[in-house]
């Protein structure tokens, strides 16, 4: 075991009397520990043979071996494709004079030490990640936000923003022992301009909520998400989230008006707009749309909803090729042009898997398998012409051989069951055991050529699952196998992202970075572009206190 044996001559370090006795076991331990994934640092190299104060390099030592040990935890997880993470030495560890500090700032209450509570924060929905924090704080205000921050920073104390914690890629949850500032406590909706339709709200509001709540004032939300009874819009802004509707009301970055934001400092920056055109100077708000938590904490948000329309009509259609559903979009777009809410795919593995692992799940085509299959939602003002309209072209996409059976629900219950069944899919693959999850941007075109490899790739060792929303050329392609196994992992990357790359896609698409493909940037973005990120990074959070190790790959400065 290397815990046994790297700490073993850590504790022989402990023992040893006199100076010859101490280097001789600090040689042995370097040596160890250079036959493992786990390395001694350069400062602690120096250190075995310069400084005198051997209990306190002992200490040193030990943490880095556990902190590192926990990083080959991660490895065992998500794979041998993994870099090794090194606790930032930099930073500060917690003490009880921080914890007394939060306290007295946001109360008893809110300030969280529970084992209980602690350990399902610092696990990601996935169960993939997870991080070893040993506190949760709930501001309620933005004040508190900035007062959390400004100490921290002072303090070189590392947080990481958490909001429902439904993310794939570990960005919502520490690393090592980062301090997580929960947003869940802000979830107060600030106003609602019923002429324009634009909401202002706190970031931790759930999604489902402002839905509910816009719903009862004649609004929709233009993000729809499976994860929405969940996840918060402060989250889902942060990762610049896209869900199902994005081929109707486009991505953040075009609805989201304004924001407020804490940065590292604690100083607050107000871009709470709600004007659809304000040309004074950068856009500023734009940098904290999709980055994660890194540059900033949202706390607020200024959203433009549009008007809940009366007409939704969805149909559930079966392909028998990926063609007809590229061919199925086309017509899509220039026949229901106006009215086209959603247009979102599944393949016969993903049907498979969601009736054999969701419970109630119910195939709306039962007298056959298909190998693909389509769900086209339109929303309009005018019922009868809406219906007539999709209908119409569902009868000739019939005749034209592009549709091979379909069925049009009837009230909104059939119409839950329909999305359901394609909701349903990343919970079905996490009933059926491990999986291998990447959010990829492919030309429309080529994006079932990646599956159909991996399917070859993987042979008989793990299952290829294909759906998204193929309205925005966004694959979810998923390997479900029985456990983890670094074998699988070495067959799926670095080709996935290779092939992404060669074929002139992003390896991801909406659900972020994190610390998954934080080093995997270089395939979708130049050297040029990422340099210049960690620039932004390096001004707005100098100390790299904000949701370190995420997003932008180690070997930038501002992650040293």
């Amino acid at each position: 075991m290397v815990e046994g044996g790297a700490l073993g001559q850590v504790n022989r370090l402990r023992e040893a009397s006199g100076e010859i006795e101490w280097s001789e076991a600090a040689l042995e331990l370097t040596r160890h520990m250079s036959k493992t994934n786990i390395r001694l640092s350069d400062y602690f190299s120096t250190q075995l043979h310069t400084h005198r104060n051997y209990s306190l390099i002992i200490d040193q030592i030990s943490v880095l071996i556990i902190s590192s040990l926990l990083q080959c935890n991660f490895r065992r997880c998500f794979g041998s494709a993994a870099t090794v993470i090194e606790r930032n030495t930099s930073f500060s560890t917690l003490n009880s004079d921080d914890v007394s500090y939060f306290k007295e700032l946001l109360g008893e209450k809110s300030v969280v030490e529970d084992e209980d509570v602690l350990l399902t924060a610092n696990t990601d929905w996935m169960r993939k990640y997870k991080g070893s924090s040993k506190l949760l704080l709930q501001p309620k205000t933005t004040h508190e936000v900035s007062q959390i921050l400004k100490y921290c920073n002072s303090r070189c104390l590392p947080v990481v923003p958490q909001g429902g914690n439904t993310g794939l890629v570990g960005g919502s949850v520490p690393v090592f022992d980062e301090v997580i500032i929960n947003m869940g406590s802000m979830n107060n909706i600030i106003s609602l301009d019923k002429v324009s339709g634009i909401l202002v709200c706190e970031a931790g509001c759930i999604l489902e909520n402002l839905i509910s709540f816009l719903d009862n004032h004649g609004f929709i939300m233009p993000l729809d998400l499976g994860a929405k009874g969940s996840c918060q819009i402060g989250g889902n802004v942060s990762t610049n989230a896209g869900g199902l509707r994005l081929v109707r009301y486009g991505s953040l970055h075009g609805t989201v008006l304004g924001l407020e934001a804490v940065l590292a400092n604690g100083d607050v920056i107000d871009m709470l707009g709600t004007l659809r055109k304000d040309n004074t100077g950068y856009d500023l708000k734009h940098l904290f749309i999709g980055s994660e938590g890194s540059l900033g904490i949202v706390t607020k948000v200024s959203i433009l909803t549009p008007p809940k329309l009366s007409s939704v009509n969805l149909a559930f259609l079966a392909c028998e090729d990926y063609f007809s559903c590229q061919k199925l979009l086309v017509e899509a777009k220039r026949r229901l042009g106006d009215i086209l809410s959603a247009f979102e795919f599944l393949d016969n593995q993903s049907m498979d898997l969601v009736l054999n692992h969701l419970e109630g799940a119910r195939n709306p085509l039962p007298s056959s398998m298909h190998n693909f299959y389509v769900l086209i939602e339109t929303t309009g003002s005018d019922e009868s012409y809406d219906k007539e309209k999709l209908e119409a072209f569902l009868l000739s996409s019939m005749e034209g051989g592009l549709i091979s059976d379909g069925v049009l629900a009837q009230d909104i219950n059939q119409a839950s069951s329909f999305w359901r069944i394609r909701e349903g899919v990343p919970e079905a693959l996490m009933k059926a055991g491990a999986v291998y999850k990447y959010d990829l941007s492919i030309p429309v075109e080529k994006m079932y050529d990646l599956v159909d490899e991996m399917r070859i790739r993987m042979g008989q060792t793990a299952k290829v699952i294909a759906y998204g929303h193929l309205g925005d050329s966004n694959l979810h392609l998923n390997i479900s196998a029985p456990q983890y196994d670094d074998k699988i992992l070495a067959q799926i990357e670095p080709y996935v992202y290779e092939w992404t790359s060669e074929h002139k896609g992003s390896i991801s698409a909406e659900h972020g970075l994190g610390l998954m493909k934080a080093n995997k940037i270089f395939y979708s973005k130049s050297p040029e572009t990422v340099q210049v990120m960690g620039s932004i990074k390096k001004l707005l959070d100098p100390n790299g206190i904000l949701n370190p190790y995420k997003v932008l790959p180690q070997s930038l400065s501002s992650y040293h």
